[in-house]
């Protein structure tokens, strides 16, 4: 297990109430269901429409599950966002 930082921004910012927080996950699918555990609701709802940057680099359509976590590493949680 790696200790990582999960860091929220816009409309996942305000689900889960909080800017970042610690996790510790060996990959990106339980750092995100560790986040479902601890904000389970609107969180949840929208991680589903969120792409994830892990240590500045994106994960596009990579599976969660092989996307290896480093320790003191980032998880960006993007939502959508409007405009351009």
């Amino acid at each position: 297990m790696a200790k990582v930082t999960v860091r929220y921004w816009a409309a996942a910012k305000a689900a889960a109430g909080v800017v970042e927080e610690p996790y510790d996950a060996a990959t990106l699918a339980e750092a995100l269901d560790a986040v479902r555990e601890r904000h389970p609701g609107e969180l949840a709802r929208v991680l589903l429409r969120c792409s994830f940057l892990i240590d500045g680099d994106p994960v596009g359509t990579r599976g969660h599950e092989t996307v290896r976590l480093a320790e003191g590493g980032t998880v960006e949680v993007l939502p959508p966002f409007a405009g351009g």
